[in-house]
């Protein structure tokens, strides 16, 4: 028996024990012990059932990471859960923290499943693009039903004790001590005959008949470009069809089709990228951290109210500052509407609102913010504005506060040079909406210190954030990268293409929308004013288009004036319109711009090209450490696919050459301005590497 098991006894009942901490990983060390444990309890006579339970904080909490994509050592899972599940003596899985992934597969071999009632279980491979291989898909539906198991699988959500034995996965639940408490269970099976209870000899019970075909359709739309629920909804389908056996070999075919798949390879990417984000290179893991105990908010605008949100939802108090107090009003009752609307959904209760409320002051006095530990403006992104705002912060801010803009593009060592303390000034960036998007892009200036961008990186995961570090240029990493999209995206509407072609192409690569429909939903202002800003102070293209700006001249905002690039009969369904249509044909006459028909291969590269070369300068610069920052900003702040894993990552599944030749292509077209290939970009290419081989 390996050290990772044991196996001692209470009387007749054997107690087989993991011990691999921290999380009790499903190591080899672990699956051998586990074999040798169950062998053991079988051999001795005096054994009459055995109990299944884990030191530590948590029963097994899944694979062992360290294993992902290296051959598996003998043995693997399923012969492992398989002799659990034949033992004639009941197994009884004891379970605790959580069990996931695997460490739930182990508990569905055992006979019966007790808990503590703070547990939590779940199958979350949906996550990392695959499927549960060991039993899951074809135990779970005999267990708690198709219908259950499907939501429960696809989903991959971690699901409380109290509801798992609702849904009859759990047998009973432990109050107590657990340990105490599942010996005594397993003494009661004895006592009451109870026997061995195998999920896989249970019937599954029977569906309609075109049950599988409307659930697969369900979730058409909101998984689009997955494959694992889909693959889930086929191997469930054949634990309903099949006998145990053959839908354990199907299974097993799915899911070694999922492991070789690109939509996987991309999801596993993306789970350690999210892990490995918050790690900065150079940045010594014992940097001291500030102690962040209360918050403020500068402007209770759109963003201010969401960034404060994100305080109130973590339990840090936070004051929301606006000088005018009928905006400050406005704000708070936003906050208020966002909460009610939660609740109305049965996320909040009453009592999570007001609570929730009760966390954000709001303020119209810079002297209520002088004691916060942190200060996050979120005001016009004008520079003027903001450094007025800074100059404020620093004679009112306690010493050691730190203060942080929320600017999208401005530059962060500019804003700081209005204080005296520019070591303790960073850009926070969040994005719209801010309490629900996940990404912070944290920007640190020349003279940040090293324990403000630790406490902020910490801080970020504190409020529900990934925070991912980058530095100071226009635009910083998303946005940067946005505006070669936005730019050739534009350049194609005037040479022939049409915004909903575009949109369309960019949409089936796996975006939750296209550019325009995007841009029409912001507000086609917005840009507008920034694009003012930029050419104001200096920054003019050499090839600019100037369609979008004439139907913003037009008095067409977008959705909130019911017309933009499209126009809206109800609101939000974006109709091509023939006036924009003429509108952009006159322009292109107008710059001597003749149009052609364009193809979707054409604007799919013409979009995503530029995107990937100035990812390679912002590497170059040091913008962004490593591919990974690019492609966790990019899934989490504008909607990159997760199963493409990223632009960086993407760029190198299908080949750094492949872009380069396509850049050569397009600097034939239309020359060399917007199409010369980064340093980098060319020298990987050249080389037969990636970015990530960097």
């Amino acid at each position: 028996m390996s050290d990772a098991v044991s196996f001692t006894r209470d009387g007749e009942i054997g107690v087989i024990t993991v011990a691999n901490p921290p999380v009790n990983a499903l190591s080899q060390p672990v699956r051998a012990g586990l074999k040798d444990a169950v062998q053991a309890g079988l051999a001795d006579a005096g054994v009459k059932a055995m109990v299944l339970i884990c030191d530590g904080a948590t029963f097994i909490a899944g694979a062992d990471i360290r294993e992902f994509g290296k051959p598996l050592a003998a043995p693997s899972l399923v012969p492992v859960i398989d002799a659990m599940e034949a033992s004639d003596k009941p197994i009884v899985a004891a379970i605790h923290g959580t069990a996931l992934g695997g460490g739930l597969e182990v508990a569905l071999g055992c006979h019966y499943r007790v808990a503590v009632p703070g547990a939590r279980v779940g199958l979350p491979e949906v996550n990392l693009g695959l499927l549960p291989g060991a039993g899951g898909t074809q135990r779970l539906p005999r267990l708690v039903g198709v219908e259950k198991a499907l939501d429960f699988i696809v989903q991959g959500t971690h699901v409380p004790a109290a509801e798992a034995r609702r849904l009859g996965l759990l047998d009973e639940l432990i109050e107590g001590d657990l340990k105490t408490g599942a010996i005594a269970f397993a003494r009661r099976v004895l006592a009451e005959n109870r026997g061995v209870k195998r999920a896989s000899a249970l019937p599954v019970a029977p569906v309609a008949a075109d049950f599988f075909a409307n659930y697969e359709a369900g979730i058409a739309r909101r998984l689009r470009g997955f494959k694992a629920p889909f693959n889930i909804i086929k191997a469930v389908q054949a634990a309903a069809e099949l006998p145990f056996a053959a839908g354990m070999k199907r299974e097993a075919e799915l899911f070694q089709e999922l492991m070789t798949s690109s939509e996987s390879r991309a999801q596993r990417h993306v789970f350690f990228a999210e892990r490995e984000v918050a790690k900065i290179p150079g940045l010594p893991k014992d940097t001291a951290q500030r102690e962040i105990k209360t918050a403020a908010v500068i402007g209770a605008g759109t963003m201010g109210g969401g960034i404060a949100m994100n305080f109130a939802n973590a339990g840090i108090p936070v004051t929301l500052l606006e000088i005018n107090r009928e905006a400050l009003d406005r704000g708070i009752a936003v906050i208020r509407k966002n909460y009610e609307a939660t609740a109305s959904k049965g996320r909040l209760t009453t009592a999570d609102v007001e609570k929730r409320m009760g966390q954000i002051t709001p303020s119209t006095a810079y002297d209520d913010i002088k004691q916060a530990d942190v200060v996050i403006e979120a005001v016009f992104e004008n520079m003027d504005i903001k450094k007025e705002v800074f100059r404020t912060l620093d004679s009112v801010a306690k010493p050691g506060a730190i203060l942080a803009t929320n600017t999208s593009t401005l530059n962060v060592d500019e804003i700081a040079s209005a204080t005296k303390r520019p070591q303790d000034v960073i850009g926070m960036h969040f994005f719209s909406p801010a309490n629900v998007m996940r990404l912070l892009e944290n920007v640190r200036g020349k003279q940040t210190a090293n324990d403000v961008i630790a406490t902020v990186m910490n801080l970020s995961r504190r409020i529900g954030k990934i925070g991912a570090l980058v530095g100071v240029c226009d635009g910083f990493v998303g946005n940067r990268m946005l505006h070669q999209r936005t730019r050739e995206a534009m350049f194609l509407v005037e040479e022939g293409a049409r915004p909903e072609q575009i949109d369309k192409v960019l949409y089936d690569f796996g975006f939750p929308m296209g550019p325009f429909a995007m841009a029409d939903m912001a507000g086609l202002d917005v840009g507008y004013k920034v694009r003012q800003e930029r050419r104001k102070a200096g920054k003019i293209e050499p090839r600019e288009s100037l369609w979008i700006d004439r139907i913003v001249e037009m008095g067409r905002h977008g959705q909130k004036t019911n017309a933009g690039i499209y126009r809206y009969a109800d609101g939000r369904t974006p109709l091509p319109d023939p006036e924009i249509e003429r509108l952009i044909a006159q322009c292109a006459r107008d710059a001597g711009i003749a149009q052609r028909q364009i193809s979707d291969q054409e604007i799919l590269e013409r979009c995503l090209y530029p995107m990937i070369n100035e990812g390679a300068k912002i590497l170059e610069e040091g913008i962004a450490a490593r591919a990974l920052d690019i492609d966790i900003i990019w899934i989490n702040g504008y909607g990159f696919p997760a199963y493409r894993g990223g632009p960086m990552f993407w760029a190198d599944e299908i080949g750094l050459k492949t872009v380069c030749e396509a850049y050569r292509k397009y600097a034939g077209q239309f020359g060399d301005t917007y199409w010369k290939p980064a340093p980098l970009l060319e020298k990987l290419a050249r080389e037969g590497k990636g970015f990530y081989d960097l």
